[in-house]
């Protein structure tokens, strides 16, 4: 039942080998990134704000560790363009914090892009591994074609869908992606059971 491991690349054979070692350690992750995700749907105002404060934070700090770096060790030529970037990041860091709600409509514009990409890659991820798990590459299919259904959801409903899209997007990314980390492990013990491995 159990991949040969002839057929397999050297990826597939290492990434075989760490979640069939440390599957308890992944159905856990996908487990925190579950309940994470059904917290997030439950409240989704709330986790829209708490969202964008927390990118807010990001960048106000990567904002101001990059001012201190660029005065520390300064290079004349690009001095100017680092000045800008940090000048930049710190502005949209206040502007995140100072103003969360509308910088939600703006972020969400953002995520649904990323969440786009992640839909499209997750989808290619679950083909290109059908034999490494034959068993649950189907939901790692599924956490791919949730994103792009939430995507275009939001899309459909904007700008309306801005007050409680972040948290909804988020939180159903968690959901799926926690569920196909978990059905992946859980997929990868039973190879061990299989071929009579102990991790």
């Amino acid at each position: 039942m159990a991949l040969s491991d002839q057929r397999l690349t050297a990826v597939q054979r290492d990434l075989k080998k760490n979640v069939s070692m440390h599957w308890h350690l992944f159905v856990f992750q996908g487990v925190v990134m579950t309940i994470l995700g059904i917290l997030a749907i439950i409240w989704p105002q709330i986790s829209t704000v708490a969202v964008d404060l927390y990118v807010g934070w990001l960048f106000l700090i990567s904002g101001a560790v990059g001012t201190i770096a660029l005065f520390l060790a300064p290079t004349a030529g690009s001095f100017l363009w680092g000045l800008l970037t940090t000048a930049l990041s710190l502005l949209v860091g206040v502007l995140l914090l100072w103003h969360p709600v509308e910088g939600a409509a703006s972020l969400t514009l953002v995520l649904v892009a990323f969440f786009l990409v992640e839909g499209v890659f997750h989808i290619v991820l679950s083909f290109g591994n059908r034999e490494l798990f034959p068993q649950s590459w189907g939901w790692i299919l599924m956490s791919g074609i949730t994103d792009l259904i939430l995507v275009a959801i939001i899309m459909d409903g904007w700008p309306g869908s801005a007050s409680w899209a972040l948290g909804v997007i988020v939180g159903a990314n968690l959901i799926s992606s926690g569920i196909s980390i978990i059905m992946v492990a859980l997929a990868a013990r039973r190879i061990v059971k299989l071929i009579g491995e102990e991790p």
